[in-house]
């Protein structure tokens, strides 16, 4: 996947939490509690693109952050 493109996405994942006045570390332990195996540094990585997204965080970050995909794929 392009660098320019994950780092957008990331942004947006970053920016929608903060929306929703939920810290990096409360993120990862909803999405602990929802059965995903991450931590808050990985979070931190995904929102300056330099960690991949798998499908099921994807689901889940979506739910969690009550948004659409839309909102969290917009790379204009």
């Amino acid at each position: 996947m392009n660098k320019e493109i994950e780092a957008k996405i990331g942004s947006n994942i970053r920016n929608l939490r903060k929306k929703r006045n939920m810290t990096q570390e409360q993120l990862a332990a909803k999405l602990q509690i929802n059965g995903c195996d991450i931590t808050r540094s990985a979070i931190a990585k995904i929102e300056v693109g330099q960690r991949h997204l798998y499908p099921d965080e994807i689901i889940l970050i979506k739910n969690i952050l009550n948004t659409s995909y839309d909102d969290i794929f917009d790379i204009s």
